[in-house]
């Protein structure tokens, strides 16, 4: 049957690999399997068989398209610059069509309808509160997850609505994306944003018509809702001058919305990570640093933070202006086996990754871990050594600057 849709890989995009398996060792899920199949190289063989009519999206080639982290590390290692990233989106897509899986199918109706629902957002979030008080989380399985979230507080006011003056000398107008679970699982995070937007001059809102940015409907192909997300966005977004971004996964689709919204582009334009700006405002001088602390802390590198936004300096730079001292936790940037749905999907894999991690923090001998991402918080919480801390960087530095002042 070959493609059905017209988000599938391009012949463009699929000529662009010449074979040459300099992806290969970085990619995670090869390095777990040594299956050519788990690999950048092998992935796009299989969606160039598809597009020439030799093979056909089946059960098979849902499963290599699935087992995919789309952490997107082949990216940068990939001499040819072979957008992975898009095509994989494009595969997943096409087996969103073509492929009649129930699993898949309640999959992108979480993410692309109810995920945006708050009301159901904030149920879900009072009911996972519950299960904590409950110690549920000694059962196992995949309620063990509990124990990475954060201690919930279901009546912490959300940021969504609401609007903050700058203080001192006025920079500008920012917006703030709230994201779908920022706001009820990771509000410390949000504060902090906020707090140390403020000092450095701008007017802070995150406007009530925003939603979620879209990313875990695009990679699991409900490209029709991801489209709706975004298009939302763009309007709510429109009269702002910079959007900012405390989760990695969502600044790397919100700067992709070239590919998913009429005026996307001129929003990604405008679309930057938190670490990014609070680094580039440190190093201008308007924003202060800390004196040292002495307290050792580690990085861990978001896939989409490096290898999606290319950003690896920036949080080291708002970490160290915190007073603290850096260590990288793993210099090539391996992914932590997070991925969205992925630790539901394929547990084994995520766990195995999960645990290399854990040895990582382990060898680094640090009490605290920076981590700018949401999931990725998640999964190193549910894996690291009780006593270790995982904290955004926008924390650690609003913590050590802006409160004490």
């Amino acid at each position: 049957m070959g493609w059905v849709t017209a988000d599938a890989p391009t012949r463009a995009e699929l000529d662009s690999c010449v074979t040459c398996g300099l992806c290969l060792p970085h990619c995670p899920t090869y390095r777990l399997t040594g299956d050519e199949t788990a690999s950048p190289r092998g992935r796009l063989a299989a969606m160039a068989a598809v597009a020439d009519g030799f093979a056909e999206v089946d059960e098979k080639f849902a499963e290599m398209m699935g087992f995919c982290l789309q952490c997107r590390a082949c990216e940068t290692a990939c001499p040819s610059l072979v957008p992975f990233g898009r095509a994989m989106e494009g595969a997943r897509a096409e087996v969103a069509a073509q492929v009649p899986d129930r699993a898949g199918r309640l999959r992108r109706l979480v993410v692309g309808r109810l995920i945006a629902v708050r009301r159901l957002v904030r149920l879900a979030t009072w009911i996972a509160a519950g299960a904590q008080r409950l110690r549920l989380d000694r059962l196992g399985g995949p309620v063990r997850r509990l124990v990475g979230l954060r201690r919930l507080s279901p009546g912490t006011r959300p940021t969504l609505g609401r609007a903050w003056p700058a203080i001192g000398p006025r920079r500008g107008r920012a917006a703030l994306l709230s994201g779908c679970v920022m706001d009820p699982w990771f509000p410390d995070v949000h504060r902090a944003t906020v707090a140390v937007l403020r000092r450095a001059g701008y007017d802070v809102e995150a406007p009530r018509s925003q939603t979620c940015c879209g990313a875990l409907a695009a990679h699991e192909g409900a490209v029709g809702d991801a489209r709706r997300m975004a298009a939302r966005n763009v309007s709510a977004f429109a009269r702002y001058d910079v959007v900012v971004t405390n989760a990695a996964g969502c600044g790397a689709h919100l700067r992709e919305y070239a590919n998913w919204a009429g005026e996307g582009a001129n929003l990604a334009e405008r679309v930057v990570d938190v670490t990014d700006l609070v680094a580039r405002l440190i190093d201008e001088g308007s924003l202060p640093e800390a004196a040292p602390t002495g307290r050792t802390v580690a990085i861990q590198d978001p896939c989409h933070l490096r290898h999606a936004q290319r950003i690896v300096a920036a949080p080291r730079r708002v970490v160290a202006a915190a007073g603290h001292d850096v260590v990288d936790l793993d210099p090539s940037g391996r992914c932590c086996g997070a991925a969205g749905f992925y630790t539901v999907t394929h547990p084994e894999a995520s766990s195995a990754l999960g645990r290399q991690k854990a040895d990582q923090i382990a060898a680094a001998g640090a009490a605290i871990v920076a981590s700018a991402n949401p999931g990725c918080e998640i999964q190193l919480r549910t894996y690291a050594a009780a006593g270790v801390r995982v904290a955004h960087p926008i924390e650690l530095y609003a913590e050590a600057v802006i409160s004490r002042q």
